[in-house]
Order: structure tokens, then C-alpha cells, then sequence
């Protein structure tokens, strides 16, 4: 007889807007957003990311509200940012960030995902800019981040987690370190997102390791590794890689997710684990089948 593993009673979790297919404020190949709520409760989750800015309602009253009457609470915003422009964008991202942040604030989330912007454009693949950053640019990514953590903080309460990601300049397990290491980790800890780490060349549960006093919250996900190996050979940017399946309902793909939150257990903090399996377009009946299962799945690896 097989023995159930241990609780993992300091994650807590949750699943995203982006497990329903939603990329974007309003899009018609979208799940609405009383559809996501509903179907988000229903499938046996508590908390809840606000996903791209007006998808859900922005006054925080009735986001509450609409949260609350369906059990379910807020863990984090989520901002895209290019940082490595240097103070010339600052005012533009501060006028992103603080909208979303107050939201955040308002409705009793702790934590602010922020993300690199892109290198290549997510549908078409056009290069807009190197994807290896100059050591100026570098200084200027790690500076304003710090800059960017330590307004969030003093403004909004709020933590800032970075998240690596695909087509993004932090994206490998190198640059994830060359950031981490040139950061103070008082303003900035980590998002590590399973899925993005594996899609990268990444271990996760080695991450947690090796950045453990880093790690600020989790983003689950699985890569199926056959489709990754064609998005390699053919150089696809994230989208097309997306809307091939890159991005695979767990457990089928990779990294497992148990040893990876038993890992994150071992940490002795508490952390979200928040599930994002990016599928963008979806037909609206298929997240809520997968969402179950997967709750079903986390549970099975102790997440109560």
C-alpha cells in the first residue's frame, strides 16, 4: 500500500486566469471573467492572481465582493516591465504598476509578479531588441528592479517576485543567478515558475535549492518535452510554442511537481503555488475538466 506523502502545510494554492487561456483585458476568444470565477471555485481552489489588468472588475469593492461570495481570495498582480531601458521608462512603468498594485493592495494581496518584457514579439517572432543584454543595460535591469521593489514595498506593502521567463532576458538558470546575485534580496525575491525553468534548461527543484532564501512564490506548470524539442529545433517564439502545446496539463510533462514542492516545504516559509498552464486560444469548456484534475493531482502530492 502506497502511504500519501506528508501535508505540505506552508504552500498554499491557487490557480490564474492564464489556466482558463486568458492573455489579455478583454478578448473574444476569452473565457469571461464570472465564467473563470466560477469555474475557478468550482474546481477546488481558494486563491486567485488578477491576471492581465481588467479582466477582472478593477473597482476593488466589487472585486471583492465577486471574490469573496465565491470563497475565493487574491494572492498576487501580475506587471510586464523593460527595466533594462533605465530611468526613461520609469515613468511610463511606475503609471502601469501602481494601478495594478493599488488593486492588488485593495483586495489584501501581498505580492506583485513582475515580468521582464520580451525580446522577440509573442505572436509574430520579430526580434525588437538582442536578446543578451549589454553590462549597462544589466546595471540598469538590476537598479530599477531594486528601485521598483523598494516603491512597491513603501507605497503598497506589497513584495515584488520577478518571474523568469521565456523569450525574456531572464530566462536561463545563468541569468536567473546573474540577476539574483546583483540584486538586494531585502527588495527582490523570486517567482520561479516550473514550467518557464524546464522550458529554459532549468531544474526546479534545484532552484529551490540553490536560491532557497530567494524563492518568494511558485508558479506551476509542466512542458511537454516533446513539443519543446520542436519549439527548439524551429527557434518558435512563446506564443506559436503555446498554441502548439507546449505547455502540458501535469502530470504528463515536466519537472514532477511533487519533488519540487516538497522542496519548497523543506524552505520552512510559506509560499503561494499558484497554477498557470498557458493555453491561449482555448475553447471555453476545456479549463474547467483540466482544472479539477489538476487540483485532484496537487492534492495527491500533499497540498491540502
Amino acid at each position: 500500500m502506497t502511504s500519501s506523502p506528508p501535508a505540505l502545510t506552508r504552500i498554499r494554492i491557487g490557480s490564474a486566469p492564464d489556466s482558463w487561456g486568458v492573455w489579455f483585458p478583454d478578448d473574444p476568444l476569452q473565457t469571461p471573467w464570472e465564467r473563470f470565477l466560477d469555474e475557478v471555485a468550482d474546481s477546488g481552489y481558494e486563491w486567485i492572481e488578477l491576471g492581465p489588468y481588467g479582466y477582472l472588475p478593477t473597482d476593488p469593492a466589487r472585486l471583492a465582493e465577486e471574490t469573496a461570495r465565491r470563497g475565493l481570495r487574491v494572492s498576487a498582480g501580475t506587471v510586464f516591465t523593460g527595466l533594462h531601458h533605465g530611468p526613461g521608462v520609469w515613468e511610463d512603468t511606475w503609471e502601469h504598476v501602481s494601478r495594478i498594485a493599488a488593486l492588488a493592495q485593495a483586495v489584501g494581496a501581498g505580492h506583485l509578479v513582475v515580468i521582464p518584457s520580451f525580446w522577440r514579439d509573442d505572436k509574430t517572432g520579430k526580434v525588437l531588441e538582442d536578446r543578451t543584454l549589454s553590462p549597462g543595460q544589466w546595471r540598469e535591469l538590476t537598479t530599477q528592479t531594486e528601485r521598483l521593489g523598494r516603491e512597491v514595498r513603501d507605497r503598497y506593502g506589497l513584495r515584488i517576485v520577478v518571474h523568469p521567463h521565456a523569450d525574456t532576458h531572464i530566462d536561463t538558470p545563468e541569468n536567473v543567478a546573474r540577476f539574483l546575485d546583483a540584486t538586494d534580496p531585502e527588495l527582490v525575491s523570486l517567482c520561479l515558475d516550473t514550467g518557464h525553468y524546464a522550458y529554459c534548461g532549468g531544474d526546479s527543484v534545484q532552484a529551490v535549492e540553490t536560491f532557497a532564501e530567494r524563492i518568494g512564490y511558485l508558479h506551476l506548470k509542466q512542458v511537454d518535452p516533446r513539443i519543446l524539442a520542436e519549439v527548439r529545433a524551429e527557434q518558435l517564439p512563446f506564443g506559436p510554442a503555446v498554441a502548439r502545446g507546449v505547455m502540458c496539463e501535469p502530470p504528463s510533462g515536466v519537472p514532477a511537481l511533487e519533488p519540487v514542492l516538497a522542496a519548497a516545504q523543506r524552505l520552512g516559509v510559506d509560499l503561494f503555488a499558484i497554477v498557470e498552464q498557458d493555453m491561449y486560444p482555448c475553447p471555453p469548456d476545456r479549463p474547467l475538466p483540466i482544472a479539477r484534475r489538476t487540483r485532484a493531482y496537487l492534492r495527491s502530492c500533499g497540498a491540502r
